[in-house]
């Protein structure tokens, strides 16, 4: 009898410590396979037992249905999917990008494309769906929490294994307040993906632009208006105001900078810029490069802290770049767990330095350091 006692105490304290457990979730790009050289990421460069979870985006929806958006994607599914005979316990999920007003018009097409997901999914091997409806407008609000209830519903049914559904969620104020209704989809959503990077950017928009880090953990003495909203701290916050429960809530960190030409001689946070920084030698996009690139960049130039955002930035010449790096990680990790947070989403694993060639720190410097964090008892 003691023994019995013993042994379900044991068993208890498991099952407590595996639903406390913080995810760490990851996204793989399908796209990453073209870069050139080096640079080039394919399933075989994952570390499966780095990650909770792995979403692979992006598929698309075609005729109502999802369907493949890269010619190999049926083989990078496979791919990505055996990685779980390495971890059993890693849990893969298929991403859905942009959005479609079609799917969600009526209960009949709703119902069609959550029972053709399940299939997709099943026959493909994944573990669930990220839904991840960039920019709808307000007349769209009511049809994306519906379409969560209907892919929660179908996920759910009796009789087949639960699939995971998680919900991509931006981080600006001015995007939910027009188009989530986050009450709603974290009813109904196991987890949700908050996009906590892009506060900062060179954006077209902007009448006087200047430099800003993309995902500083708190407000800036630079940032006055509506910009000072623009920091994880508060977006963070504010979903919970809307509804969301922090346990839901898995907080982005990204593995690229955004970057800025400066046009004047000032290079601290709020320099004047008049364009984006130079496209990186991989990632060739201009206003942003990925780690592995910030580490070559950073050879020669001057590298700052911001102490009261948390993150740093380095500059040379006329080029600028607020980015992560492992200190930042690890103080971001210690908030999701100070926060209760259920914790940290990774876009993305192939502009981390996979390969551990370009920044002397081994292999995976920004996600090794996060889940290092994260397992700190």
């Amino acid at each position: 009898m003691g023994q019995v006692i013993v042994w379900t105490g044991l068993m208890a304290l498991t099952l407590l410590h595996c639903a406390s457990a913080f995810k760490l979730v990851c996204y793989f790009t399908n796209w990453s396979q073209y870069r050139e050289t080096s640079g080039r990421f394919d399933p075989e460069d994952i570390d499966p037992n780095l990650c909770t979870h792995i979403i692979f985006a992006f598929a698309k929806i075609e005729g109502m249905k999802i369907a493949t958006s890269e010619w190999n994607d049926a083989t990078l599914y496979k791919k990505v999917n055996s990685l779980k005979a390495r971890n059993p316990s890693l849990k893969t999920l298929l991403s859905v990008g942009g959005y479609s007003v079609e799917i969600a018009r009526s209960p009949f097409l709703r119902s069609e494309f959550a029972i053709s997901a399940v299939h997709f999914l099943k026959a493909n091997n994944f573990d669930g769906l990220d839904l991840s409806w960039h920019g709808p407008q307000a007349s769209d609000k009511d049809r994306l929490s519906n379409l969560v209830k209907d892919l929660s519903a179908a996920f759910n049914y009796e009789g087949t294994e639960k699939l995971i559904l998680s919900v991509s969620v931006p981080a600006g104020k001015e995007a939910i307040d027009t188009g989530y209704d986050i009450r709603t989809i974290s009813e109904h959503a196991d987890f949700l993906n908050f996009m906590t990077y892009d506060f900062h950017g060179y954006w077209d928009s902007h009448s006087h632009p200047y430099t800003g880090h993309g995902s500083p953990l708190q407000k800036g003495s630079a940032d006055t208006g509506s910009a000072s909203a623009y920091n994880v701290d508060y977006a963070v916050n504010f979903l919970k105001t809307e509804g969301a429960p922090a346990e839901k809530i898995v907080m982005a960190i990204p593995t690229y900078g955004q970057t800025f030409t400066l046009s004047s001689l000032q290079t601290m946070v709020g320099a004047p810029a008049s364009g984006p920084g130079t496209p990186g030698a991989f990632t060739k996009k201009a206003g942003m490069l990925a780690y592995y690139e910030i580490c070559g960049f950073n050879h020669g130039a001057t590298k700052r802290w911001i102490e009261e955002q948390q993150v740093p930035y380095s500059y040379k010449g006329n080029q600028w770049v607020g980015y992560e790096d492992p200190r930042s990680v690890q103080i971001k990790a210690r908030y999701v767990k100070n926060n209760h947070l259920g914790g940290i989403n990774i876009w993305s694993l192939d502009q981390d330095d996979f390969s551990g060639t370009f920044c002397g720190e081994g292999k995976y410097p920004l996600l090794g350091a996060i889940k290092k964090e994260l397992d700190k008892k």
